[in-house]
């Protein structure tokens, strides 16, 4: 599993410093050099498709890196092996 989380770091996409919720659409703006609320919007109309929507926007806020390197999923996975011990 760590190979995996590795993996993800080593793509250089970080959530931005400059996030207004969670800097996915941040993010995603600056690996695509489009404009930051151009893409928060088309998040926000991501919505509007039930699961697609939310549930792409949860697995990839899961995922994403924050500046440091560290990532929520690895995290959560980590202090649950450390609560069963």
């Amino acid at each position: 599993m760590e190979s995996f989380f590795n993996m993800i770091r080593n793509t250089g996409f970080r959530r931005g410093p400059d996030r207004l919720v969670a800097g996915i659409a941040g993010s995603v703006a600056r690996s695509l050099s489009a404009n930051v609320w151009l893409v928060r919007l088309l998040f926000l109309l991501s919505f509007l498709l039930p699961v697609v929507g939310l549930g792409l926007y949860l697995l990839v806020w899961v995922l994403t890196p924050w500046q440091d390197g560290s990532i929520p999923l690895e995290r959560m996975l980590e202090n649950q092996r450390r609560s069963q011990h």
